[in-house]
């Protein structure tokens, strides 16, 4: 029994280690973006949705932690026009010095995405088998799409959200727009940038999840979260 333990959590351990790995390569590469028409879209929250869904709430919730603690690395060695937003050590426009709420940024949303869909799959499931009393691989596959988008928009909602709230005023400066037209500037992005987000999550974490499940079965390990 005890062998037995220890083998899963070694697999456990695994596992969470090859995602770890991903959302770093994803991160420090150009993989981590997809170039669309108009903008480019970053696909580093898929492996933490998939992560959440497949390994459950607690990893999920670490590897959104790495997938935070890799936005203030890059925006701290590799400053862009709003860095101030992801790390502390970058000035605000105006300012002169970083704030701390840049953390709260960087891994409040992020932490959230390893978490949010794991119980977006549970809470479908448990309303449509109290429903209907079924269960099964079609129902499983759309809990996890919407968890995707979920997961998604969880990160892009909430940090555009976040930037408004505790930077409006440095968002305006550092675009040269009037502050009055900030909210407007960031619903557009949450418009343009998150839906492709939310849809490259939908198409890749589904099929990933459903395989990796089936493959986790097989070598009889838990993906509750425990």
């Amino acid at each position: 029994m005890k062998n037995k333990k220890r083998n899963e959590k070694v697999k456990d351990q695994v596992i969470l280690a090859l995602f770890t790995a991903i959302v770093l390569l994803l991160a420090f590469t150009p993989f981590g973006l997809i170039d669309l028409p108009i903008i480019k879209a970053t696909i580093l929250h898929v492996p933490v949705i998939i992560g959440s869904v497949v390994l459950g709430p607690k990893k999920g919730g670490f590897l959104g932690f790495v997938f935070g603690l890799t936005s203030i690395i890059k925006n701290t060695t590799a400053p862009s026009l709003l860095s101030f937003a992801f790390s502390p050590f970058i000035p605000l426009p105006g300012v002169g010095k970083g704030s701390i709420l840049a953390i709260v940024i960087c891994f409040v949303p992020r932490i959230l995405v390893g978490i949010t869909p794991y119980f977006t799959v549970k809470g479908i499931e448990a309303v449509v088998h109290k429903l209907t009393g079924k269960k099964n691989k079609a129902i499983r596959s759309v809990a996890t799409t919407i968890a995707a988008v979920v997961g998604a928009f969880t990160n892009t909602i909430l940090v555009m959200g976040m930037i408004y709230l505790f930077f409006k005023e440095p968002y305006a400066a550092a675009n040269a727009i009037p502050v009055e037209t900030v909210l407007s500037v960031i619903l557009g992005i949450v418009g343009t940038n998150g839906v492709p987000e939310a849809v490259a999550a939908a198409v890749i974490v589904t099929p990933v999840c459903l395989a990796l499940e089936k493959v986790m079965t097989r070598l009889n390990m838990r993906s509750d979260g425990k």
